[in-house]
């Protein structure tokens, strides 16, 4: 049974609620095991996680064009397993939050892309056409702000997680499915 591990950091709760639909869409595909996992409480169960996993999903907020400084932090702790090539041949895909509809959004999930490559990992696109790019889209199409590369997510900064537009979330479970259903192929 493929197991996907969700890994995330969140300053404010607007990537947690995304990371918790990226996990609701995982746990979805029949046949796969899915973890949320923070890197916050990064143990050694954390890692033992992430060393049993066959996809590995990346999250976190976009901070001044850049993924967080606690973000950063765990993949620099990650040179652990890349001496050992520990994750070569896993899955990997990502998914970002911040407040600006850009906000150089793309830059965090490049980013992650290069520390899956980093780490011999596959990379999962969002596999979805965007969303809300016509008279006939709206804010409330899958991939409303129109990324390939991963979920991206916009929340207005003066407002709380509770707040975050369905459509965001819908996409991020979507990634969460299609890593899942991936892993599933890859597995068998």
């Amino acid at each position: 049974m493929p197991h996907v591990a969700v890994v995330y950091h969140s300053g404010y709760g607007h990537t947690a609620r995304q990371a918790e639909a990226v996990l609701a869409g995982a746990q979805s595909v029949a046949g796969v095991e899915a973890k949320l996992l923070s890197v916050a409480e990064a143990d050694d169960g954390f890692w033992a996680d992430l060393a049993a996993a066959d996809a590995i999903v990346f999250g976190a907020p976009t901070y001044m064009g850049s993924v967080s400084a606690k973000f950063k932090e765990f993949m620099d702790a990650s040179s652990k397993p890349w001496f050992t090539q520990a994750w070569k041949n896993k899955l990997a895909a990502g998914f970002t939050n911040s407040a600006s509809q850009s906000g150089d959004k793309l830059n965090s999930l490049i980013q992650m892309m290069v520390l899956a490559n980093q780490h011999g990992m596959i990379w999962v696109s969002l596999g979805l056409p965007p969303g809300n790019n016509s008279s006939k889209g709206s804010p409330d199409d899958l991939n409303r702000i129109g990324s390939y590369s991963g979920a991206m997510a916009q929340s207005n900064s003066d407002q709380g997680a509770d707040a975050m537009l369905e459509s965001d979330l819908k996409t991020a479970a979507h990634l969460g499915r299609r890593i899942a259903e991936t892993a599933l192929k890859f597995k068998n």
